[in-house]
Protein backbone atom coordinates (compact mmCIF):
# COMPACT_ATOMS: atom_id res chain seq x y z
CA UNK A 1 0.00 0.00 0.00
CA UNK A 2 1.30 3.44 -0.83
CA UNK A 3 0.51 6.64 1.04
CA UNK A 4 -0.63 9.65 -0.86
CA UNK A 5 0.44 11.81 2.07
CA UNK A 6 4.21 12.36 2.03
CA UNK A 7 5.89 10.96 5.14
CA UNK A 8 7.27 14.30 6.32
CA UNK A 9 3.80 15.85 6.41
CA UNK A 10 2.43 13.25 8.83
CA UNK A 11 4.51 14.02 11.92
CA UNK A 12 1.46 14.99 13.93
CA UNK A 13 -0.22 11.60 13.44
CA UNK A 14 2.11 9.21 15.28
CA UNK A 15 -0.55 6.67 16.25
CA UNK A 16 -2.16 6.77 12.81
CA UNK A 17 1.21 5.99 11.22
CA UNK A 18 1.78 3.11 13.66
CA UNK A 19 -1.67 1.68 12.99
CA UNK A 20 -1.12 2.00 9.24
CA UNK A 21 2.27 0.30 9.48
CA UNK A 22 0.75 -2.67 11.30
CA UNK A 23 -2.09 -2.75 8.78
CA UNK A 24 0.42 -2.75 5.90
CA UNK A 25 2.23 -5.78 7.32
CA UNK A 26 -0.89 -7.91 7.08
CA UNK A 27 -1.88 -6.51 3.68
CA UNK A 28 1.44 -7.65 2.25
CA UNK A 29 1.18 -10.18 -0.58
CA UNK A 30 2.87 -12.81 1.62
CA UNK A 31 -0.02 -12.69 4.11
CA UNK A 32 -2.79 -12.32 1.50
CA UNK A 33 -3.82 -16.00 1.42
CA UNK A 34 -4.08 -16.06 5.25
CA UNK A 35 -6.03 -12.81 5.62
CA UNK A 36 -8.39 -13.24 2.70
CA UNK A 37 -6.64 -10.44 0.83
CA UNK A 38 -5.73 -10.47 -2.79
CA UNK A 39 -2.23 -11.25 -3.95
CA UNK A 40 -2.92 -9.73 -7.35
CA UNK A 41 -2.09 -6.07 -7.76
CA UNK A 42 -1.41 -3.51 -10.46
CA UNK A 43 1.06 -0.68 -11.01
CA UNK A 44 0.32 2.95 -10.25
CA UNK A 45 1.99 6.33 -10.63
CA UNK A 46 1.03 9.04 -8.15
CA UNK A 47 1.69 12.74 -8.58
CA UNK A 48 0.91 15.64 -6.27
CA UNK A 49 0.14 19.30 -6.87
CA UNK A 50 -0.99 21.96 -4.43
CA UNK A 51 -4.64 21.26 -5.27
CA UNK A 52 -4.83 17.50 -5.88
CA UNK A 53 -3.26 14.07 -6.22
CA UNK A 54 -3.24 12.39 -9.62
CA UNK A 55 -3.27 8.58 -9.61
CA UNK A 56 -2.67 6.64 -12.81
CA UNK A 57 -3.25 2.89 -12.63
CA UNK A 58 -2.39 0.39 -15.37
CA UNK A 59 -5.44 -1.79 -15.99
CA UNK A 60 -5.09 -3.15 -19.53
CA UNK A 61 -7.98 -5.28 -20.71
CA UNK A 62 -10.41 -4.00 -18.08
CA UNK A 63 -13.60 -2.18 -18.95
CA UNK A 64 -15.42 0.46 -16.95
CA UNK A 65 -17.82 -2.16 -15.55
CA UNK A 66 -14.92 -4.31 -14.27
CA UNK A 67 -13.54 -1.57 -12.00
CA UNK A 68 -14.86 -0.40 -8.63
CA UNK A 69 -13.49 2.69 -6.86
CA UNK A 70 -14.46 3.25 -3.23
CA UNK A 71 -13.52 5.96 -0.74
CA UNK A 72 -14.17 5.21 2.93
CA UNK A 73 -12.09 7.62 4.96
CA UNK A 74 -9.13 7.29 5.24
CA UNK A 75 -8.81 4.63 2.50
CA UNK A 76 -9.24 4.89 -1.25
CA UNK A 77 -9.66 1.44 -2.80
CA UNK A 78 -9.42 0.51 -6.46
CA UNK A 79 -10.61 -3.00 -7.32
CA UNK A 80 -10.66 -4.56 -10.77
CA UNK A 81 -12.15 -7.99 -11.44
CA UNK A 82 -11.26 -10.21 -14.37
CA UNK A 83 -13.48 -13.24 -14.66
CA UNK A 84 -12.24 -16.40 -16.29
CA UNK A 85 -13.81 -16.92 -19.67
CA UNK A 86 -15.74 -20.16 -19.77
CA UNK A 87 -15.54 -21.82 -23.14
CA UNK A 88 -17.12 -25.04 -24.15
CA UNK A 89 -14.44 -27.64 -24.65
CA UNK A 90 -14.71 -29.79 -27.73
CA UNK A 91 -12.80 -32.67 -29.19
CA UNK A 92 -10.95 -30.45 -31.68
CA UNK A 93 -9.45 -27.96 -29.20
CA UNK A 94 -8.26 -28.10 -25.66
CA UNK A 95 -6.33 -25.62 -23.56
CA UNK A 96 -2.65 -26.51 -23.62
CA UNK A 97 -1.45 -23.64 -21.45
CA UNK A 98 -3.29 -20.87 -19.62
CA UNK A 99 -1.11 -17.93 -18.50
CA UNK A 100 -3.58 -15.08 -18.20
CA UNK A 101 -4.50 -14.10 -14.67
CA UNK A 102 -8.05 -14.05 -13.43
CA UNK A 103 -9.45 -12.78 -10.16
CA UNK A 104 -9.48 -9.55 -8.16
CA UNK A 105 -6.77 -6.95 -8.44
CA UNK A 106 -6.87 -4.56 -5.48
CA UNK A 107 -4.91 -1.50 -4.35
CA UNK A 108 -5.69 0.48 -1.20
CA UNK A 109 -4.27 3.91 -0.50
CA UNK A 110 -4.17 5.63 2.87
CA UNK A 111 -5.31 9.19 2.19
CA UNK A 112 -6.14 12.07 4.46
CA UNK A 113 -7.27 15.64 3.95
CA UNK A 114 -8.91 14.94 0.60
CA UNK A 115 -12.29 15.98 -0.74
CA UNK A 116 -13.89 12.55 -1.21
CA UNK A 117 -17.02 13.92 -2.90
CA UNK A 118 -15.03 15.49 -5.74
CA UNK A 119 -12.90 12.53 -6.89
CA UNK A 120 -13.03 12.11 -10.68
CA UNK A 121 -12.05 9.00 -12.64
CA UNK A 122 -11.51 8.28 -16.33
CA UNK A 123 -10.47 5.12 -18.17
CA UNK A 124 -8.75 5.27 -21.55
CA UNK A 125 -6.58 2.68 -23.32
CA UNK A 126 -6.12 0.61 -20.15
CA UNK A 127 -5.06 3.58 -18.03
CA UNK A 128 -7.32 4.52 -15.11
CA UNK A 129 -6.76 8.14 -14.06
CA UNK A 130 -8.10 9.51 -10.78
CA UNK A 131 -7.99 13.16 -9.82
CA UNK A 132 -8.23 13.34 -6.03
CA UNK A 133 -8.70 16.94 -4.85
CA UNK A 134 -7.18 17.98 -1.56
CA UNK A 135 -9.42 19.45 1.10
CA UNK A 136 -8.99 23.20 1.34
CA UNK A 137 -7.23 24.17 4.52
CA UNK A 138 -9.05 26.60 6.76
CA UNK A 139 -7.49 30.03 6.91
CA UNK A 140 -5.86 30.91 10.21
CA UNK A 141 -7.61 33.22 12.62
CA UNK A 142 -5.92 35.90 14.67
CA UNK A 143 -7.00 35.94 18.32
CA UNK A 144 -7.14 39.29 20.06
CA UNK A 145 -5.92 39.62 23.62
CA UNK A 146 -8.48 41.16 25.93
CA UNK A 147 -7.81 44.25 28.06
CA UNK A 148 -6.62 43.79 31.66
CA UNK A 149 -9.89 45.23 32.97
CA UNK A 150 -12.00 42.32 31.77
CA UNK A 151 -11.96 39.01 33.54
CA UNK A 152 -12.05 36.97 30.35
CA UNK A 153 -13.42 33.47 29.97
CA UNK A 154 -13.88 31.47 33.15
CA UNK A 155 -13.90 27.71 33.58
CA UNK A 156 -16.83 26.42 35.53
Amino acid sequence: MFDLVPFGKRRDDVFGALTKSLHDVFNDEFFAPMTGGSALSFRTDIRESEQAYLIEAELPGFGKDDIDIDYSSPYLTIKAVRREEKSEENDKQQVVRRERRYGEYVRRFYVQDISGDDIRATLKDGLLTLEVPKRQKAAGKRIEIQDNGSTGPQLQ
